[in-house]
């Protein structure tokens, strides 16, 4: 149940980042703005996740999943509330900066909560599930705001999302727990009675008392994930994480325009972007059930591999619709199966103490990359340079989180 809601949680991120995008066109039209203006505001809500993956993930470690989850939450449907009710880009800007502070946060703490709410057989089937709740947003989310801007504004598609928000405030209220995982490594008070509570839930025997925390444990700190210990297996995360991600975005921005300049309907090029994000849903469902026979990190790379094939077999599609969504959705099924990988290796590379702050600062910086994506392909076009070539260099990200990958050592488990 847990897990469900950790899935439905990663799906408002999907919705989210669509919302802005179906309601740009509207925005654009009744406050007559430019699209360089128009660039800025789409961005917000990415430097918003950033920071927010990165500060409320080390929040999360400190007070714990389940009140951070409920706090970004909060902030999201303000967030999404106060957009209908703006007149101008820099209130919107600044709004959407609140609201992807708000999906950062939750990012972080839903993938530590996904992680310890399984048993170990499952664990890395857990948090890959959770991922795939973003293309699914997209999807589901996508379908339905495209039929709300048939009768309505654009600010229909913020106030759905607005609902939705508010819809799984009282979800995670009653429903989800705080880890006995953090619990039992930070020992708050009522610490035994809540950890009981939720065991009873889960069919399992109680505790008659904490046990011992020992010293190292009373000394850790969300920054180790840069101490001695940790800070290989942080630099090699992050940076296969950041690469992928630039890879990902490249197809995920990118393919409408990239459609239209070869002569087809605006129409044509969105059923192509969707097929591409259908074949993300269907790979991270299928890299998630892999994950039962099969090693975690062998898998990721294997993806990651057939990401860097398949982005450059579309760079080179000829301008046949059928081939080209063909080929999206095969670029996205394998790209976003390395991303569900992704964030299984995280959720396993980081202990307790550390999970939702090493999961937010890899996200939040990885954030980057989605954002450097768009950008430096769209310079590479500027200058004259194929999409064939575009495709391949862009693709070299994937190489570089398999290399990364490669020499990074998870603990069994």
């Amino acid at each position: 149940m847990v897990v469900t809601i950790t899935i439905i949680l990663c799906a408002l991120d999907g919705f989210d980042v669509l919302a802005i995008s179906f309601a740009s066109p509207g925005i654009a039209n009744e406050w007559g703005i430019d699209r360089a203006a128009l660039g800025i505001v789409l961005s917000m809500e990415l430097i918003g996740m950033s920071m927010g993956s990165i500060m409320l993930g080390g929040i999360a470690d400190k007070i714990g999943r389940r009140i951070t989850i409920l706090g970004c939450l909060t902030i999201m449907s303000i967030g999404m509330f106060m957009v209908t009710r703006v007149s101008g880009v820099i209130e919107l800007s600044v709004w959407r900066v609140i609201t992807g502070l708000g999906i950062g946060g939750i990012l972080a703490a839903i993938n530590a909560v996904a992680a310890e709410f399984s048993n170990t057989r499952r664990k890395h089937l857990c948090v890959s599930l959770m991922a795939i709740g973003y293309p699914f947003g997209v999807v589901v989310g996508g379908t339905i705001a495209a039929q709300l801007l048939k009768s309505y504004d654009w600010r229909s598609v913020f106030y759905l999302g607005t609902a939705m928000t508010v819809m799984c405030i009282p979800l995670v209220y009653f429903l989800v727990p705080e880890s006995i995982h953090w619990l039992t490594n930070k020992q708050p008070e009522r610490a035994l009675s809540k950890i009981n509570t939720t065991l009873k839930r889960m069919g399992h025997a109680t505790l008659s008392a904490l046990p011992e925390i020992n010293l190292e444990t009373q000394k850790s700190r969300v920054a180790d994930i840069f101490s001695p210990a940790l800070i290989v297996t942080t630099i090699l995360v992050t940076a296969a994480y950041f690469s992928h991600i630039m890879t990902f975005y490249f197809i995920l921005k990118w393919t409408p325009k990239l459609v239209v300049d070869m002569g087809f309907q605006p129409s044509a090029a969105a059923g192509v972007l969707v097929w591409a994000t259908i074949g993300g849903v269907i790979g991270g469902v299928l890299f998630s059930l892999l994950t039962i026979r099969f090693p975690l990190k062998p898998l990721t790379i294997v993806a990651c591999f057939f990401s860097t094939i398949m982005i450059v077999a579309f760079g080179r599609s000829p301008a046949d619709l059928d081939k080209l969504a063909m080929m999206a959705a095969s670029a996205g099924f394998f790209s976003n199966a390395a991303i569900v990988g992704l964030y299984a290796i995280i959720a396993h590379a980081f202990p307790t103490h550390v999970r939702a702050f090493g999961t937010g600062f890899v996200i939040g910086i990885g954030r980057g990359g989605s954002m450097l994506a768009p950008i430096v392909a769209g310079f590479m076009f500027q200058a004259g340079i194929s999409l064939a070539t575009v495709a391949m260099i862009i693709s070299s990200g994937s190489l570089i989180a398999i290399m990364a990958l490669w020499f990074l050592k998870l603990k069994p488990g």
